[in-house]
Order: structure tokens, then C-alpha cells, then sequence
């Protein structure tokens, strides 16, 4: 697992505008619009924040950031370069600790806890870099995945062999079956450190999946990545929506983003700017301001 840092976000970031035409002739049917905060109950809500605030000595990197994440969509999260959006998702899920404000996942405040606990909750990341685990097979590296492993524990290693065996054959046919789905399958023997970036970011999703998660944070699936495994990360993301995981992620590639999710979340110097449609997001004056700098 990759170290987070604070917020830097050096990469170069798309400009909306330019955006607008690529995203519209690349928009596949998206979910439908979600409804105004006034209208969500807990229920529909699966990841919200509330007020979060976080400085590195005087730099504020987010201020007061609150937003919702509904369940059954893809939803991004876009600013200009430092406008916050790593340090948020540190905060959301427990890698960074807020000086104020706190989160809740499927309604349970999460704030104080530590990265796997929020886990276990149902949030899942990934990272920009994935973690290439040394010595390991691609299907090895895939059955880190999975949460709660009774071989884990020294305990049940001794006292219920039978009980870890049993879970470890179903893991096992949970990675066989994901590779399958993925299109990877022919990496599985394949040393994780040998493999392309672009590969290792479809294999880092395919392992998030084994953790069954009720959301699922990404950060920066495209980057990096080459057009053709680009395409199929984008497919392979939709594929999931479409059989019912909730997705939030960040992303600098704008045609990528805006093909995506629905709704989209801007943040600008560490504050949400807006919320709304990919077709919203691109036209409006205060987000253009804020990527072309006023």
C-alpha cells in the first residue's frame, strides 16, 4: 500500500471546457441524476462528509469540504491541481486524521478509525501507485483481497484448520472467477512486479472487488494507463455500477471522468465548489474560472 502524501497533485489537469465536446460524444447511458440532498434519506446515502478540515502547518489543504455520495452511482471528483481532492480521500478513508469535521459510512461516523476498520465498514480504495507486492504471482496478490480471513489468525490456524482450509478453497474460486471477469486470467501466474502499470491497475480492482465493497474509492484509475487498457478499466468500472457497486473517484483525464459519473463534484482550494451533470460541471463560469485560474 502505497504512502499517502499531502497534497501535491502535480499532475497536469484537463480543462473542462476542452472536455465538453469529447465527453459528450463519448457518454455512454449514465445513472440516473441523483436526487437534491433534501431529498436523500440515510438510506440512499453511503459515503457523506461533513465539514472536513485538514492543514499541513499553513497550508490548508481542505476547508470545511462536505459532500454526499449516493448509493448506486459513479461519482467524481474533479478540482484544479492542490484543490484538495487526495487529502480528501486520505481523510475519508482513515489514512489521514481531519483536525474537524467528521465521516460517516452507511451511517456510522468512521472518523476516529484506522484505514481497515473503515474497511470493514464497506469502503474500499485503491491508489494512484499501486503497490506491486514483491515475490508474488498476480493470483497471489489477489487473494490479499479478501476481508476478514480466519488464516490470519494464529488461533485458527491451530484450533479450526478445516474452517481456514474451506475459506481459503472459496477464496481462491473468488480470485479464479474475478480474473475471469476481468479478461486477466492469463496474468495469474504471472510475477505482480512484472506486469504493465495499466495491467496492475486492472488487477488492483479486481482485488478491491473481493473485499465486496458498498463503495469504492478510486484514485486516478486512468493515469498513466495506455488508451487500450484505459478503454477497458472504463468498461470494466461500468460493468460493476451496473451490477451495483458505488463508485467515487478522481480523475485528471476530463473525457475519462465525464464518460463516467454522474454526479460530479468539483473542489476548488480545498471547499466544494459545486455539484451537479457532467453537462452542468463543463459549463459552468465558477469551474472554469477555477481551472483557468480566474
Amino acid at each position: 500500500m502505497t504512502e499517502p502524501q499531502p497534497d501535491s497533485e502535480s499532475e497536469s489537469a484537463g480543462d473542462p471546457t476542452s472536455a465538453a465536446a469529447a465527453g459528450a460524444a463519448t457518454q455512454t447511458a449514465s445513472p440516473a441524476s441523483p436526487r437534491s440532498g433534501a431529498d436523500r434519506s440515510k438510506e440512499d446515502v453511503v459515503l457523506e462528509a461533513h465539514d472536513l478540515v485538514k492543514a499541513f502547518g499553513a497550508l490548508v489543504a481542505t476547508d470545511h469540504a462536505s459532500f454526499q455520495v449516493e448509493r448506486g452511482t459513479i461519482t467524481g471528483l474533479i478540482g484544479p491541481n492542490g484543490a484538495g481532492k487526495s487529502t480528501l480521500f486520505n481523510l475519508v478513508s482513515g489514512f489521514y486524521e481531519p483536525d474537524s469535521g467528521h465521516v460517516e459510512v452507511n451511517g456510522t461516523d468512521v472518523t476516529d478509525l484506522e484505514p481497515y476498520e473503515i474497511a470493514d465498514h464497506g469502503l474500499i480504495r485503491t491508489f494512484q501507485t499501486p503497490r506491486k507486492l514483491e515475490g508474488m504471482t498476480v493470483r497471489e496478490a489477489m487473494l490479499v483481497g479478501p476481508q476478514r480471513q480466519p488464516g490470519e489468525s494464529f488461533v485458527k490456524l491451530f484450533t479450526a484448520p478445516d474452517e481456514v482450509r474451506e475459506h481459503e478453497a472459496r477464496n481462491l474460486a473468488d480470485v479464479e472467477r474475478i480474473l475471469g471477469e476481468f479478461e486477466i486470467d492469463h496474468l495469474a501466474t504471472q510475477p505482480a512486479t512484472k506486469i504493465s502499470g495499466g495491467q496492475m491497475k486492472l488487477v488492483e480492482l479486481a482485488r478491491a472487488m473481493l473485499a465486496e465493497p458498498d463503495i469504492l474509492l478510486l484514485d486516478e484509475p486512468a493515469a498513466g494507463v495506455n488508451p487500450t487498457l484505459r478503454k477497458k478499466l472504463a468498461e470494466q468500472i461500468r460493468r460493476l455500477h451496473d451490477q451495483g457497486t458505488t463508485f467515487l473517484l478522481i480523475e485528471h483525464d476530463m473525457e475519462f471522468v465525464m464518460s463516467l459519473a454522474d454526479p460530479v463534484i468539483v473542489l476548488d482550494r480545498g471547499s466544494v465548489l459545486m455539484e451537479g451533470t457532467p453537462d452542468e460541471v463543463q459549463t459552468d463560469d465558477r469551474v472554469i474560472d477555477a481551472y483557468l485560474g480566474g
